[in-house]
């Protein structure tokens, strides 16, 4: 599948520096090289604090690398872009057009709706509000949050409710590729399926993903080839 490569990292290496701490070097990774093609789930895996979310956040440009290439293409046919290098404008533009990431967290917009908060990546690609607005409601609808909860803000929901908005969120678009980071962590058995199934449906459809699943059960159904961080953790190294 090597010619429908939609992501590649290719010797990336990152690390941070505690400024509190006298300036303590902190090395997470080093060397990471794997690839992501289209239509394939990829699983990071390995123990906690080996440096798979530090991962995901350097491919969504979250944080920045020190030395390799993080290579993104929207279509097999089309031109690398090199996201280390990339500006904060070509970030912008690329989780608009090819880049999705369902985090850990849903960020909480003060005093936007939970439909507002999944239609919007579909308003910023240019979709018609009612349009977007219907996708949402179907999303959250899928996923079973109450309808009563549509028009509220998620601020005060329960985590689990506020995971399936962040999904929602995440789901709604077309990304060619698609960051998952333990999307199921919060849910019931239910709502598992359902975001498995979804998830499926995603490689299906051509989409390139590179998740975190912890949950065992989820790892099985999805299946996928596992690259195991740790063999590129520093930390883990040092132990």
């Amino acid at each position: 599948m090597s010619d429908r490569i939609l992501l590649r990292l290719d010797h990336v290496s990152k690390s941070f520096t505690n400024h509190l701490r006298g300036s303590v070097h902190l090395p997470v990774v080093d060397n990471v090289d794997f690839a992501v093609s289209a239509g394939e789930i990829v699983v990071l895996g390995g123990p906690s604090g080996v440096g798979k979310s530090s991962i995901l956040r350097m491919i969504f440009g979250n944080y920045g690398i020190e030395a390799g290439k993080i290579l993104m293409r929207s279509t097999p046919e089309g031109p690398f872009v090199d996201l280390a290098g990339a500006s904060p404008r070509q970030i912008i533009a690329l989780r608009r057009t090819t880049i999705g990431y369902v985090s850990q967290f849903l960020r909480a917009i003060p005093r936007v709706s939970a439909l507002d908060v999944v239609a919007q990546p579909l308003r910023e690609g240019g979709t018609d509000r009612e349009e977007a607005r219907s996708i949402a409601r179907d999303l959250l609808a899928r996923l079973h949050l109450p309808a009563a909860l549509f028009d509220l803000p998620p601020a005060t929901f329960s985590g689990g409710e506020k995971q399936r908005v962040n999904i929602a969120r995440g789901f709604a678009t077309s990304h060619p590729v698609l960051l998952l980071d333990e999307p199921t962590a919060s849910l019931d058995t239910e709502n598992r399926n359902v975001v498995c199934s979804m998830i499926e449906e995603k490689r299906d459809g051509g989409t390139a993903i590179l998740g975190i699943f912890h949950d065992e059960a989820v790892r099985a159904r999805l299946g996928g080839r596992i690259v195991d961080v740790s063999a590129f953790s520093s930390r883990r190294r040092a132990a």
